[in-house]
């Protein structure tokens, strides 16, 4: 069947109906990601793993959940970094930190647990340190492998668009 024949079937109004609902969907969804936000203080509440460099602790496709409070982060906690100019956030630990006694400012130094060497080689190019504003949240806990779905997708973006266009067609012509 074309798109037609289905709109006859359907009416407009029920494909209307039905575009509202995939809309509010969408906008529940990102109104719920932005609560996260606000309610665990971070730009971006849940990560995906996709490397593996902290391995043990966490393997590719591992799903973290982050909060970003503001008490100061100490050596060892496992935190989630984006550098400027750089799009994909870096899952690593903290390996050393420096407070500046005047102003409390925290400059730390991280490491990937299945690394040999520290993150300065990660960082731009002069900069030794990462500043808390860098940090964009600390993990608080993880969900093994479920993110494995989101890697293939961006691995295979064939994938995510099929899947796409799958629910797309689906949203627009079910009968609920």
């Amino acid at each position: 069947m074309d798109f037609v024949t289905n709109a006859k079937k359907f009416g407009v109004r029920a494909l209307l109906l039905q575009g509202l609902t995939f809309l509010s969907v969408l906008t529940s969804a990102f109104m719920i990601w932005k609560g996260l936000s606000l309610f665990t203080n971070s730009e971006s509440p849940v990560v995906v793993v996709l490397s593996g460099s902290m391995e043990p602790a966490y393997y590719r496709g591992d799903i973290l959940f982050l909060n970003n409070g503001y008490s100061p982060i100490e050596v060892g906690e496992v935190v989630v970094y984006k550098l400027k100019d750089k799009p994909i956030p870096i899952v690593h630990r903290v390996l050393k930190v420096h407070t500046q006694r005047e102003t409390g400012e925290q400059f730390l130094l991280t490491k990937g647990d299945n690394n040999n060497a520290d993150d300065r080689g990660l960082y731009n190019p002069g900069q030794l340190w990462i500043q808390r504003d860098e940090i964009i949240g600390r993990v608080k806990g993880f969900v093994p492998y479920a993110g494995m779905g989101t890697i293939w997708m961006n691995d295979y973006p064939q994938l995510k668009l099929g899947l796409l266009g799958t629910l797309c067609v689906l949203s627009l012509f079910s009968n609920d």
